[in-house]
């Protein structure tokens, strides 16, 4: 079978049986098998020589494959522990493509962008809250310690992105892709900050403005269906997270342009974004197709000279390392205590794509090199302080203040993973 053929350099550490559709076994690997893989397609003996990266996810998803002894987080993290050739087969976010076709997968006007964000977005609000924390944060979390829980780690993120903002009271916020609308409401609640939210996606606007109202802060913060390309004005602060991923490299000078025209001139803003450490690259197909439509993980060295042209400082760069990984593994557990839930909502094969996703994810973070860089960038050579100790104090000062947490008005009911 040529697929175990092309699996057998990964399996470094352990060994795998892939037993074909007509029964035959090949075991790959040295030492005693703890997972087996099963085909039941005979056109999955060509599929996945041809096309492993695209046409592996599409057979789990269909159940033309399926995984014994374990879950696909398992035969993932087999092939991606040990070593990075599995790369070249299926286990990177990333595949080898030439520039103009990645100008053409990252190419994300307007109007391709509303499309893109319904994809994903448009989901519904009680899928989310089968797996997200309380605060229907969808993005990386911050681990303090190992034994932090999820509820705990989106409300440190909160604050460590508050303490590079230098927030005050009736500042003047750009929230970038506000999502469920957790992180302008708690800037709003915890520094008196007027913040405005912006998303592609009806139906997080329609969350966020509810939980405003339920908050009673819907005279302090407002949301729009708005896409940054469109906004004027001037902000003392602008925060994004979580959204430059759906950008795009060609988009990148607009991008960073439109943010410098929208600071003030002592303006401070915070871009906190998914990246990879290996280099330039482009999208893993599978999750181009299903999961994220024209999004990318960018490489720091393609953002960076974005930054440079538009004539912002960049003040301060921040690396996380695991702490997705940490988030996808809670948010795994979370989604395979509720997956009859979800299965109910939608059906099987979502509850496999899904499934999927976040086992794969998880792999590109604890194995593959991605990782989330913070970025503070300014217009003026003053407007932060010379040394990073502010940040720690105003953490500090935030954890003491925090009020009760701010919930989503509905029962989210799933406890830490």
């Amino acid at each position: 079978m040529l697929f175990a053929r092309l699996l057998s350099p990964a399996l470094t550490t352990g060994a795998l049986d892939i037993v074909g559709a007509d029964g035959q076994k090949h075991r790959v690997g040295v030492g005693t098998p703890s997972l087996t893989l099963r085909l039941h397609d005979k056109a999955l003996h060509r599929d996945l020589v041809v096309n492993p990266r695209l046409r592996f996810g599409e057979a789990y998803m269909d159940g033309r494959l399926t995984i014994e002894g374990g879950s696909v987080y398992d035969f993932l993290a087999l092939l991606s522990a040990g070593t990075d050739n599995v790369q070249g087969v299926l286990g990177n976010l990333r595949e080898t493509v030439s520039p103009a076709l990645r100008l053409i997968q990252q190419s994300n006007p307007l109007r391709r962008s509303r499309r893109n964000v319904a994809h994903h977005y448009d989901l519904s609000r009680s899928f989310f809250e089968l797996f997200l924390d309380r605060d229907l944060q969808y993005s990386c979390a911050y681990f303090p310690t190992s034994d932090t829980g999820l509820d705990e780690a989106q409300e440190a993120k909160k604050r460590h992105i508050a303490s590079k903002l230098l927030l005050q009271p009736g500042m003047r916020v750009l929230d970038i892709g506000c999502g469920w609308g957790g992180m302008a409401l708690y800037l709003a609640r915890m520094t008196g900050a007027q913040v405005t939210g912006i998303t592609l996606s009806r139906e997080q606007l329609a969350v966020a403005r509810e939980r405003a109202a339920h908050a009673g802060l819907a005279g302090q913060v407002r949301f729009e269906l708005r896409d940054y390309r469109q906004m004027e004005g001037r902000f003392d602060r602008i925060v994004s997270v979580g959204m430059f991923e759906h950008v795009g490299v060609p988009h990148y000078p607009a991008f960073f342009a439109k943010l410098r025209d929208l600071l003030a001139e002592d303006g401070v803003a915070l871009l906190h974004s998914i990246g990879r450490s290996d280099g330039p690259g482009s999208t893993n197909p599978w999750f181009r197709k299903y999961i994220f439509p024209g999004g990318y993980s960018p490489a720091l060295s393609e953002v960076v000279p974005a930054v440079e042209k538009a004539g912002l400082w960049n003040t301060d760069v921040e690396i996380l390392r695991l702490h997705y990984a940490e988030t996808l593994r809670h948010w795994r557990a979370r989604f395979a205590a509720r997956r009859e839930d979800a299965r109910a909502m939608y059906d099987e094969r979502f509850c496999r794509m899904w499934e999927f996703y976040l086992a794969g994810a998880e792999i590109s973070f604890r194995y593959q090199g991605h990782m989330v860089f913070q970025m503070q960038l300014a217009r003026s050579l003053g407007a932060v302080p010379l040394v990073r100790d502010y940040m720690q104090r105003t953490e500090m000062a935030l954890a003491e203040a925090m009020p009760p947490p701010l919930r989503t008005g509905r029962n989210v009911g799933a406890s830490n993973a």
